[in-house]
């Protein structure tokens, strides 16, 4: 569907939607929406009986941390490749690449453990795999959301985007836990090995009229002028330097939940499926939050305050011996951490400039995804000499620390994040009152949307 629209049938579509789920009304973006939704109930699901099945195989936290470290360390490695390839060729001929390569790679470790063939080696050699063609994958991904709606939608796209992610977070282990108690992981595999077809359909049914930038230069030339935007740009800076400490020390609690579920909280598979499901919940709610938003006013500050909520909700996490109280305690660590992540998504992606969005979203792959590896790894070592609960401990308490650190900048980097994000808005050629009569203004703090609809972008800049 084209981005700009006949006045009478743009009309038409805003009404259908309620303004929280106006991304919606693309239709290139439902059937992603759609695809990807079934597929990311399967991700789950494989997640959680892959991280039981190292468990249930060795009984190691190191090994926990090991399997974690081998499907996310090539994402530190090769994003930035992926990053040049989503700015350079078609992202949705390379996603549906990508998706059908996971697909592929899934059923072999269905194949493997339904006939009990299944070795630790070839789960971290697998998993290793997987972390290659996600290297690709997130990049054109993340940058693909601009493709499939307007600019005035990609606020909300993105958060509809962390809401679908969350949602088959709660469904996703829940289901898993059942059918691992019930009839074994293999399964799970299996399951979520078909539900890559749905994704992979949605691809193929989109038409994409939007024309690729030409991008000069050698791919080197290209990875490191990624780079350098995120290093000469303060807010961005900030924003990822940020993600990458909390990716390091704090995300890796999930790799423990397995320690959690059997050794803590003597509640098996089915504690795990609980566990991690009440942390979907709070990030489902985190995202549905930040749907409901119509501008950008704020977000900053709200990514001091859950990062800051986020190491206190884990800190206390720690310390608890009861199954029901474990569970409660990872619905606001779930939220604060959707909040946090989901939040620094959109900012940074209104602050980047098309032709180098790909590239630019390499490095939050890198510092978001990539650093968990690291941080599962040394989770992991952690763990193992003093104990699951202490190690994350100080990942709550690290997190409140760099949330102090972000919020002391903030005064700085406002007036920089306000002038990026109007001059993408202007690049983009969405004259303030064709963007549903919302303009930047400088009213506030932060870069705010407001409703006048009267006055040029310009005018207050």
């Amino acid at each position: 569907m084209p981005d700009t629209l006949p006045q009478t049938a743009a009309s038409s579509l805003n009404s259908r939607w309620p303004e929280s789920l106006r991304a919606l009304r693309h239709r290139n973006y439902q059937l992603f929406f759609a695809g990807q939704l079934i597929s990311l109930i399967g991700t789950w699901m494989d997640q959680v009986a892959e991280a039981w099945l190292v468990y249930r195989l060795t009984g190691s936290a190191l090994l926990l941390g090991t399997v974690a470290f081998a499907s996310q360390i090539p994402v530190f490695l090769l994003a930035p490749i992926g990053g040049a390839l989503a700015d350079r060729f078609d992202r949705r001929k390379i996603l549906i690449f990508t998706q059908s390569s996971m697909m592929f790679l899934t059923f072999i470790l269905a194949w493997v453990t339904l006939s009990h063939r299944v070795k630790i080696w070839q789960v971290v050699a697998l998993a290793a795999l997987t972390g290659v063609v996600n290297a690709i994958d997130l990049p054109a991904r993340q940058a693909f959301v601009v493709d499939m709606v307007s600019r005035a939608d990609l606020v909300n796209a993105i958060a509809l985007n962390s809401s679908m992610f969350n949602g088959a977070r709660v469904v996703g282990p829940a289901l898993a836990g059942i059918v691992v108690a019930a009839i074994g992981e293999g399964w799970c595999f299996f399951a979520n090995g078909v539900s890559f077809l749905a994704v992979i359909a949605g691809l193929a049914m989109m038409t994409i009229d939007r024309p690729r930038m030409a991008i000069e230069g050698s791919p080197l030339e290209n990875i490191i002028e990624g780079f350098k935007f995120v290093g000469q740009s303060g807010p961005v800076r900030a924003l990822m330097m940020l993600l990458g400490l909390v990716s390091f020390t704090a995300m890796p609690y999930a790799v423990l939940m397995p320690l959690f579920a059997d050794k803590i909280l003597h509640g098996g598979a089915q504690a795990l499926g609980l566990l991690m499901g009440c942390s979907g919940v709070g990030a489902l709610c985190g995202a549905l939050t930040l749907a409901m938003r119509k501008s950008l006013k704020g977000l900053s500050l709200w990514v001091a305050v859950s990062c800051a909520g986020f190491g206190v909700a884990l800190l206390v996490f720690s310390f608890s011996r009861t199954l029901w109280l474990s569970a409660v305690l990872l619905v606001p660590a779930g939220f604060c951490m959707m909040i946090q992540m989901a939040s620094s998504n959109t900012l940074i992606q209104s602050m980047v400039p098309d032709r180098l969005r790909g590239r630019v979203m390499s490095v939050y792959a890198m510092t978001f995804m990539g650093m968990a590896p690291l941080g599962a790894l040394l989770a992991g070592s952690l763990a193992h000499k003093l104990g699951a609960p202490m190690t994350v401990g100080i990942g709550g308490v690290v997190a409140m620390l760099g949330a102090a650190v972000f919020g002391s900048k903030l005064p700085a980097i406002r007036p920089a994040a306000r002038e990026m994000i109007v001059a993408q808005q202007m690049a983009g050629g969405a004259p303030a009152q064709e963007m549903t009569g919302r303009v930047f203004t400088k009213t506030g703090d932060d870069p705010v949307l407001s409703d006048s609809g009267t006055q040029p972008v310009s005018s207050n800049l």
